[in-house]
């Protein structure tokens, strides 16, 4: 196959290269450079690229001055409670499940604060005694438990079907902020645990005891009082949630620096093989993606085919670039060549933003004659050299001093095809003879070089684009062994570019190590994450390394070991890492939740919304395949099936049982799982589906919610929306529709609403605007669809709604009470609308399982 030529293998090659000299483009500085899109009858454009503007907690709408777009937005939506008046009003943000029942003593009150006797010998509880009350929402956004109290009876409380277990998100801001301690913890001698709010203390010795091992400690008389109110002044003592940080470091050889000399650098490393269709929208989304970078962040560029060139921003009126061979890892000398020379390959932005332009307007497309499948691409090989750039000499420093790295650095892979040539490439041909052997080597070849960049606080990116295979399972493991992720777009526009911007922003800080402590009554069973387990200690001391990232979550699934004796039982999770600042932060969260007798008083404090989640992380941790998948169904059926005989009742003279009406919530979620792109088959490749998957197991609670089950939006007159279940009689001819699936926004346009030119545009208008800010600090950005009723690309969103058309009137008035509203004209319309096929109903599903449905809340 004809190839570019390249340097012969062995030794650097420092020769300079410029492709192409082009006078400097002109630029205007933070414009969008993205054409305006033609809008079409089947699709619209995704919303412009834009800088994430941060949600005011109360109501998540968005704050300051926007950016300028394409062009002018109508203004916000005002946003209309839904149909029920107990509703709460229209939230931004996937509903946050309420909090577990802190202590009411959590933060003393300042007009009565407890009285305690002065010199008491005794050991006393440092605050009043829980109460079952739930604090407001947001209390503690970092935990989420599937329920606030536990069964005492072990049989009951480890049915399988249900589980127990809690989300804990690491890296994630909290609207108030914990508080702040600059001193070491107090930690107990035995097991670790840190003193918090519930430990009892001798206010005369100053002595602490553990709360999960009981074990009595000293505080080096840190707790001596003369009276309970003097604990007052210690956070850890009064907060169920505190951030001990330490901004020094005891280690002899770091040398502290500021943070614009450690920022983390972000490197691109670039597809040279693209044609001119696709190269004309990468190069639009790479400069829109200099304009957005902050001024103090190193950048720098690769680009890889059969060679990898490294681009100097020495030059400062010239595309110039070393260039290194790509068949074979590059050896040390060549490695030494670059990062010892004369050239400049990672530059603050602000010094080099020019000379960046200049290059992307430099690349060309691919002009040889083979097929995109079939180009050398030594994706691996390009890898490789950023790393050993972004490490630098300081890993050769004399004198024993290392540079620390603030935060992750990150390696954002922009690839428009499989890995072909080099180390971890595969063959072109699915039908080449050695294929699966090459391929099994290959995934071996990634994952290690992800794991070495995780060990050197690497993040690697691969943001995929247009209609070329780029083999999926084998660049997977590089993006998830280094604590990364792989996106596929559909071309390299403005969804890829909003993800480039966001991919460069995320960066939370450094390895983090997650402890996880409960009472000797609780077991960890099982934790799904980004991470990977440590080591056990004592008293189930669970431990897990990660990178710590804003976006991530934890999945962690308990179980009782014995029958619990005890009215409470406590968890303790303490997060430790050091973020871009270099200051070494460990976050404490303390938690106690009642253990109750009665099933009832269980299952009302259940979480249905966090429970689908454990659940979902569960089953896909297990579907590997399609066919995992279809067998991850039976077992959500099989589930459903067993909560209802383990927890409901069964109806009088039947075998049906009664799904429990505490969790109504739970098996509508379950369903949409069942039938959703993450264990369906709506999604239409494997590659697709298995991208879904492995973004889903490490995803926040919010996008987890909302790619298991999606929010429906009904525009209404004046620019309002209601929320509504995602159910086919949304789809009314004289409205237009939002729906957010976490990965994929749609915006459905009715036949009747779409023939009035004048409102179909006021209307398409407002759901753009409401489907930005419903996504606009998401990541992966989603892709926004519009169409219009009957299209084909319509299928897409009729896919993903419950067919609720087949039901009789008044289940379908039940589930869906906005009906009660239409005429009987519109009811007839909306009725012979629909078109008839196989799949069954939330209700004819459930019966199918010997259950009645649950009634609706």
């Amino acid at each position: 196959m004809a190839t570019p030529p390249q340097a012969s293998p062995g030794a650097p090659n420092t020769d300079k290269k410029s492709p192409m000299t082009p006078a400097p483009p002109t630029i205007s500085p933070g414009a969008p450079r993205f054409t305006p899109p033609n809008l079409q009858q089947d699709q619209i454009a995704s919303p412009s690229i834009k800088n994430p503007i941060m949600l005011s907690p109360e109501n998540g709408v968005k704050t300051g001055s926007p950016v300028p777009h394409l062009s002018t937005p109508p203004g916000p939506p005002v946003f209309t409670s839904p149909v029920r008046p107990a509703a709460v009003p229209f939230r931004t943000s996937p509903a946050t499940p309420q909090p577990v029942a802190f202590s009411s003593g959590s933060s003393l009150p300042t007009s009565s604060p407890p009285h305690f006797p002065n010199g008491s010998a005794e050991l006393q509880q440092q605050l009043p005694g829980a109460t079952e009350e739930s604090m407001p929402a947001g209390e503690s956004p970092c935990v989420l438990f599937s329920a606030h109290k536990l069964l005492k009876h072990k049989k009951l409380a480890n049915v399988p079907s249900l589980g127990f277990g809690v989300l804990v998100s690491p890296g994630r801001e909290t609207s108030t902020g914990p508080q702040v301690i600059h001193r070491d913890p107090h930690r107990c001698h035995n097991c670790g645990a840190f003193s918090n709010l519930y430990s009892n203390i001798l206010i005369g010795s100053g002595q602490w005891q553990c709360v999960i091992c009981r074990n009595l400690n000293g505080s080096e008389g840190e707790y001596i009082a003369s009276s309970k109110e003097d604990f007052r002044n210690f956070p850890e003592l009064s907060s169920p949630l505190v951030d001990f940080i330490q901004t020094g470091n005891k280690r002899p050889s770091f040398v502290p620096a500021t943070d614009s000399r450690t920022s983390a650098p972000v490197f691109l490393v670039i597809d040279e093989c693209l044609d001119e269709a696709h190269l004309q929208h990468l190069q639009s989304s790479l400069h829109a993606f200099v304009d957005s970078v902050p001024p103090t962040t190193r950048i720098g560029i690769i680009l890889y085919g059969s060679t990898v060139s490294v681009y100097d921003f020495t030059e400062e009126a010239i595309a110039s670039a070393d260039v290194i061979p790509g068949g074979t890892s590059p050896t040390q000398e060549t490695l030494k060549g670059l990062i010892y020379g004369t050239g400049i390959y990672l530059s603050p932005m602000h010094a080099s933003k020019q000379v960046a332009h200049l290059i992307f307007s430099s690349l060309r497309p691919y002009k040889l004659n083979v097929p995109e499948v079939s180009r050398d691409r030594c994706l691996g090989t390009a890898v490789e050299v950023a790393m050993a750039i972004i490490q630098g000499p300081s890993v050769d420093m004399s004198r024993g001093v290392v540079k620390r790295p603030g935060g992750n650095s990150r390696i954002i892979v922009c690839a428009g095809g499989p890995n072909t040539y080099g180390p971890g490439s595969v063959p072109h041909s699915y039908t080449h003879p050695n294929y699966p052997h090459r391929e099994k080597t290959a995934i071996k070849w990634m994952e290690r070089l992800g794991r070495e960049a995780h060990q050197h606080n690497i993040v690697v990116d691969i943001l995929c684009a247009g209609t070329c295979p780029v083999r999926v399972p084998v660049l997977q493991p590089l993006a998830n062994a280094s604590g990364g992720v792989l996106v596929l777009h559909d071309d390299f526009g403005e969804a890829f570019g909003v993800n480039l911007q966001r991919a460069s922003a995320r960066a939370a800080g450094s390895h983090g190590l997650l402890e996880i402590r409960c009472s000797d009554d609780i077991l960890v069973t099982q934790v799904v994450g980004p991470g990977e387990e440590a080591n056990i200690d004592t008293h189930e001391t669970f431990k897990m390394i990660w990178l710590v990232e804003e976006t991530q979550c934890f999945s962690i699934s308990m179980q009782n070991k014995h029958d619990i004796k005890s009215d409470y039982v406590f968890f303790q999770f303490a997060i430790q890492y050091s973020n871009v600042y270099q200051a070494d932060i460990a976050r404490v969260i303390t938690i106690r939740l009642p253990t109750v007798d009665s099933v009832s008083a269980y299952l009302q404090s259940v979480q249905d919304e966090v429970a689908a989640v454990i659940i979902a992380k569960r089953t896909l941790l297990q579907a590997k395949s399609y066919s995992d998948a279809i067998d991850m169904q039976t077992t959500i059926d099989e589930r459903v099936k067993d909560i209802a005989s383990k927890f409901g009742s069964q109806v009088p003279k039947s075998k049906l049982y009664r799904f429990p009406k505490e969790i109504s919530l739970l098996p509508e979620l379950l369903f949409h799982l069942r039938r959703g792109p993450l264990l369906g088959s709506i999604v239409g490749h494997e590659d697709e589906r298995s991208v879904l998957r492995n973004l889903f197991l490490n995803a926040s609670f919010d996008l987890s919610l909302r790619m298991i089950a999606p929010r429906c939006l009904m525009h209404r007159e004046g620019g309002t929306f209601e929320e509504l279940p995602a159910y086919d009689l949304a789809m009314q001819s004289d409205t237009a529709v939002v729906l957010d699936h976490g990965t994929d926004v749609f915006i459905w346009l009715g036949a009747e609403l779409a023939a009035d030119e004048g409102r179909s545009a006021a209307a398409l208008a407002a759901c753009r605007t409401l489907a930005e800010e419903l996504t606009e600090l998401r990541f992966p950005a989603p892709r926004i669809l519009a169409f219009k009723e009957g299209s084909s690309q319509a299928r897409y969103f009729v896919s993903r709604l419950i067919p609720a058309h087949k039901d009789p009137p008044y289940e379908q008035e039940a589930r869906f009470p906005q009906l009660r509203t239409l005429t009987i004209e519109q009811r007839t319309k909306l009725k012979s609308s629909f078109i008839h096929f196989d799949d069954p109903s939330f209700c004819e599903w459930i019966r199918g399982l010997k259950a009645v449905p649950p009634e609706p809340i």
